[in-house]
């Protein structure tokens, strides 16, 4: 599988589940981010960190470190 890290800006992606433990994990889903919700990739910085992303109707920017504990699948 592959995490949001490796995703492309314009795709729409499929979250499947979510890694790490934790502090890190609970915030990552008080932020909206669950497993089956759509997230849509709109922007990446240059040097790649951060990913500027749209869920559940809201933008949000998440670092690569983050990024890397979403597995994702991808649906367009």
């Amino acid at each position: 599988m592959f995490s949001l890290r490796d995703a492309k800006c314009g795709q729409t992606v499929k979250v499947v589940k979510l890694h790490g433990e934790g502090a890190l994990k609970r915030r990552i889903m008080d932020m909206g981010i669950t497993r089956g919700c759509e997230i849509y990739i709109r922007k990446v910085a240059p040097l790649g960190d951060p990913i500027q992303i749209n869920v559940r109707g809201y933008e949000l920017s998440l670092r690569k470190s983050a990024a890397e504990m979403i597995e994702i699948q991808k649906s367009s």
